[in-house]
């Protein structure tokens, strides 16, 4: 087998396109919880803390060269550990978990639903004695 068929094989499997949607929709998602996170999340936080609070510019200075007051310019004078970021990040993260959280939730709740359908009830099949009768009064009724 040569290695485009192999390829070829491997790609039209449903795991692999599954893979990638997912994957494709993950990195949408991840636009939308950066969204959510900076532009509604950490507002509120602002407003709660007495406004102002804006963790992006939140570093440290690794060299006495760098004397900017935003993390942007830091960067461009030497070296920082921002911190600030990576909480931002987090909090991305913490929401992104439990927003999956709850769609898992909410799709295992589903699945159970549709296994406690009760089944359609079946007639309770017709007594040996009634089907007798029922067979005499044809006869009879043919002659």
């Amino acid at each position: 087998m040569s290695v485009i068929s192999e390829f070829r094989s491997f790609i039209a499997k449903g795991n692999v396109i599954d893979l990638a949607v997912g994957i494709i929709i993950g990195g949408a998602f991840t636009g939308i919880v950066t969204s959510l996170v900076n532009d509604i999340v950490m507002p509120i936080v602002g407003a709660v803390t007495g406004g102002g609070f804006d963790f992006s510019n939140y570093f440290i200075a690794l060299s006495s060269a760098v004397t900017a007051p935003s993390l942007e310019e830091a960067r461009k004078q030497g070296a920082v550990f921002a911190y600030g970021s990576f909480i931002t990040v987090m909090i991305n993260f913490l929401i992104l978990a439990f927003i999956i959280f709850l769609m898992v939730k909410g799709v295992n709740k589903l699945r159970m639903m549709e296994e406690k359908k009760p089944e359609p009830a079946k007639p309770a099949p017709t007594p040996a004695d009634v089907l007798l009768l029922t067979e005499i009064r044809d006869i009879l009724k043919t002659k």
